[in-house]
Parts: structure tokens; C-alpha cells; sequence
């Protein structure tokens, strides 16, 4: 069991706090992604567990035992940073086979462990070959391939695929995740991508400024948001927020959005359990607003203002009631997402029928309630 613990984990460069107060347990085996916008304190994180940094407070655990006292070398991880950092003047054999010798790895098992890797990486053909007459997907390769010599209890990677195109990126994603699983090693990756962490992920850490927002499975985050934060970070299109108000009126209880109100009476007891003032913020979807075909109470008249080709689908970014030219505000527009063949053109009225079953409402704060 190669389990990764932060206990309390804080970092500070000249009083300024990069990481607060971190705690994470990350499972044996397990693929953890660590994602946030730049400069929330990913990198950070990676190099404190790798010990590059030391940390100002907290205590870092790998297979049960602090490793705060635990030289670099000594720590059995292994690093897989943004750039390649191979060795030109190198083979793929011998920049595969450099952390061996440096660990004075004996020639036999070298030669065992790059063969090992070499094929698993589908590099074995290329051994001869310098990082010069490489693809950059087969210099990752060689990268990867260059941690997986080491045969570490722990990979940590900081946003590998960064300078890989679309494709590529799309390529290796399959190519570390499916690695990851036949190899069974605790990997703790580094991202901002969302994309990349939702796909490629056991389980999510999101932060903030150095604080840990939310853990949990892809699917949790997506679908139960601790904040508006989270909830903002994660999908694309990005989740609509509308300001609101709560309202109970003749038995009846509403989100008031000024130009439309919503039912929300059967959610009435929790609201008033959680809410802690009548201001509040309306979370949804673009894939939980539909365009409807009729004119009733619970639709919303609108106008289509951008049209955006995603392929099979298309995000229709429309106007609402209270929108005012050159004003982009909470309450001004909406992403819908529909089906591609669906047709509408700009400046066609629209109504626009939300599914309340799917919504999210948060305090003015940010914090979830529902």
C-alpha cells in the first residue's frame, strides 16, 4: 500500500502564502489529479512532496512514513515535469538509462528495466535514435519512459502534455492513463486543464489560491459543486450564474431572477434550513436549458446573440430579458447547449425552458446550499 498523506500542509515565499493548510490523502494506486487555475499552488504542491521545497508547516507522508527528513534521492518517486529535459547529445537508450547509472543501477538490471520500459512505451525501435529525430509525442514517451525505469512508489507529473498539439494531447492522455493502471502506481498529476483532469482522473483535488476547494470523483464535482468556484471551473460551456432572490408568496416559494421566476417550492424546507439571507445565486447547466416550442409561464422569452459549431453540438450564447448593449453581467447572458442540426440563427426569439431538477443555488457567499 503506497499511500500519499498531506497532514496540514503550508508553504509561504517571503510571507506570501502559496499553499494553506493542505490536507489530501491520495490512495495506493490511485490516479490523482491536482487541478486549478496558474498560479493556485499545484507546482508548489508536486515539488513539496518531491522535496524540492521544504514546507513552512504540515507534515508529508509516503507509504506511512514521514518523508519531511527523506533526502530527494531517497524519497522512490519520480518526476515528469512540462519539459522533456532529455539529453540531446544522448540515444533514447541512454537518456532511458541515465537515472540507473547515476543510482548505480548494475548493467544487467539496466539493461532489464529499459528494455521493460522501452516496450511498454512502444519506444523499443527508436533506442537507438537521438531526442533530435523524435516526434514530441515520442519524446514524452521517452520522458515517461525515464520515470518508469525508476520503478518508483509514486509518479509525479507537472503538466506533461503541455506542449504537445491537440491530437497529441488527446493521444497521450489514453496512452498515461492506461500505463498508469497496468503499472498500479500512485500517480499525482498536475493540470489546469479541466478536460484533461476529468478524463484522465480517479479523483480531482480543485484549489484556489493555495486552498483546497473540493475533492472528489469526476462526476462529484461536476455534479455536486461545493461552491460557485468549482462549480464555474468545471465544463465547458461554463455553467450559467444568475443572480436571484428567495421568495415566498401566496404558500408558494420562487427564485426571482427579475424577469422570470422559478419553483422551487418543494425545495422549501432545505432552503430555509441552509440559506442564510434572501440573496442568493442560481446555478445552471447549458445542457439543462432547452429551447421550447410553446409560450407558457415557466419559459423564458430571449434572443439568440452567438451561435458557437461544437461539432455535434452547438453552445447558442443568448440574450436575456435584461440585457443592455455592450453589458456582460450575470444576469445579461446565457449558454445553451443543443443539438448541431437544431434550427436557429442569430437574432431568432427564442424561449428558453430551464430544468429545475438539475439547478444549483449557492449562497451570495459562494457555498453551496442545493
Amino acid at each position: 500500500m503506497v499511500k500519499v498523506i498531506l497532514d496540514g500542509v503550508s508553504k509561504r515565499f517571503n510571507g506570501t502564502s502559496a499553499v494553506d493548510k493542505f490536507n489530501l490523502e491520495i490512495n495506493d494506486e490511485e490516479f490523482m489529479s491536482i487541478l486549478g487555475p496558474s498560479g493556485c499552488g499545484k507546482t508548489t504542491l508536486l515539488r513539496l512532496i518531491a522535496g524540492l521545497e521544504v514546507p513552512s508547516n504540515g507534515d508529508i507522508l509516503i507509504d506511512g512514513n514521514s518523508v519531511l527528513e527523506v533526502p530527494i534521492r531517497e524519497r522512490d518517486i519520480a518526476m515528469v515535469f512540462q519539459r522533456y529535459s532529455l539529453y540531446n547529445h544522448m540515444t533514447v537508450y541512454d537518456n532511458l538509462a541515465f537515472p540507473l547509472k547515476m543510482r548505480k543501477v548494475s548493467e544487467q538490471d539496466t539493461k532489464r528495466r529499459v528494455k521493460n520500459a522501452a516496450e511498454l512505451l512502444g519506444l523499443d525501435k527508436l533506442l537507438d535514435r537521438k531526442p533530435g529525430k523524435l516526434s514530441g509525442g515520442e519524446q514524452q514517451r521517452v520522458a515517461l519512459g525515464r520515470a518508469i525505469v525508476r520503478e518508483p512508489k509514486v509518479f509525479l507529473m507537472d503538466e506533461p502534455l503541455t506542449f504537445l498539439d491537440p491530437k497529441l494531447r488527446t493521444q497521450m492522455r489514453v496512452e498515461i492513463k492506461t500505463l498508469q493502471r497496468r503499472l498500479g502506481v500512485t500517480t499525482i498529476y498536475v493540470t489546469h486543464d479541466q478536460s484533461e483532469a476529468m478524463i484522465m482522473s480517479d479523483r480531482i483535488a480543485l484549489l484556489k489560491n493555495g486552498v483546497l476547494q473540493q475533492v472528489g470523483t469526476p462526476d462529484e464535482i461536476y455534479e455536486k459543486p461545493s461552491n460557485t468556484f468549482v462549480a464555474g471551473f468545471l465544463g465547458s460551456p461554463a455553467i450559467n450564474l444568475l443572480d436571484c432572490s428567495y421568495v415566498e408568496k401566496g404558500g408558494k416559494t420562487f427564485l426571482d431572477l427579475e424577469f422570470f421566476k422559478l419553483d422551487i417550492t418543494d425545495q422549501k424546507d432545505i432552503m430555509n434550513k441552509k440559506r442564510n439571507g434572501s440573496e442568493l445565486i442560481l446555478g445552471i447547466r447549458p445542457e439543462d436549458i432547452s429551447l421550447a416550442h410553446e409560450k407558457s409561464a415557466d419559459t423564458i422569452e430571449s434572443e439568440v446573440y452567438v451561435i458557437e459549431p461544437l461539432g455535434s453540438e452547438s453552445n447558442i450564447i443568448v440574450k436575456l430579458p435584461t440585457y443592455k448593449a455592450f453589458k456582460f453581467g450575470m444576469h445579461d447572458v446565457v449558454n445553451v447547449k443543443v443539438n448541431a442540426g437544431m434550427n436557429v440563427k442569430i437574432g431568432d426569439k427564442v424561449r428558453l425552458k430551464f430544468n429545475k431538477h438539475n439547478i444549483h443555488i449557492f449562497k451570495k457567499s459562494g457555498e453551496i446550499i442545493l
